[in-house]
């Protein structure tokens, strides 16, 4: 039985976190010059560090060609380096510039900043229960990804 609550959850929660993170973006990207693609992919480059074209499409599920326009875009602006791997001429690498890592923190102090207006009008009892049932998800989940 407790399976079966913890799927429902589970949906319940993913339905509940697309709706807020649907209102996080409409807030974040009122003025920004980069799509929400270009800014995914900055994100993760400059927090996850130099990564494999076909490891980034994997996290962004998308394919590689359509990622390969962002990361064109990119390239062109100055916001990411392309390195073909000399072992196996078939991989691309890819690293954040000086100036990617630049726009890449400038955005997310622009997501901190709306997930606080998003939050503000909690309890701090509210608050704190959620932190702390985050917390809770974040070991058992991080647990699960060793075994």
């Amino acid at each position: 039985m407790a399976r079966k609550e913890f799927v429902r959850l589970i949906e319940e929660n993913m339905t509940i976190m697309d709706r807020l993170m649907d209102r996080t973006k409409a807030q974040s990207m009122r003025n920004a010059e980069y799509t929400r693609s270009q800014i995914s992919v900055l994100v993760r480059l400059h927090l996850g560090g130099r990564a494999l074209l076909k490891d980034i499409a994997y996290r962004e599920y998308t394919t590689t060609p359509n990622l390969c326009a962002t990361f064109k875009i990119l390239e062109s602006r100055g916001l990411v380096l392309r390195e073909v791997d000399e072992k196996d001429r078939r991989n691309t690498w890819y690293s954040v510039t000086p100036a990617g890592a630049a726009v890449a923190k400038k955005m997310i102090v622009e997501f901190e900043n709306t997930i606080g207006q998003v939050f503000a009008g909690l309890s701090r009892e509210d608050e704190e229960e959620l932190v702390a049932a985050m917390a809770t998800i974040n070991k058992v989940l991080s647990g699960m990804e060793v075994a």
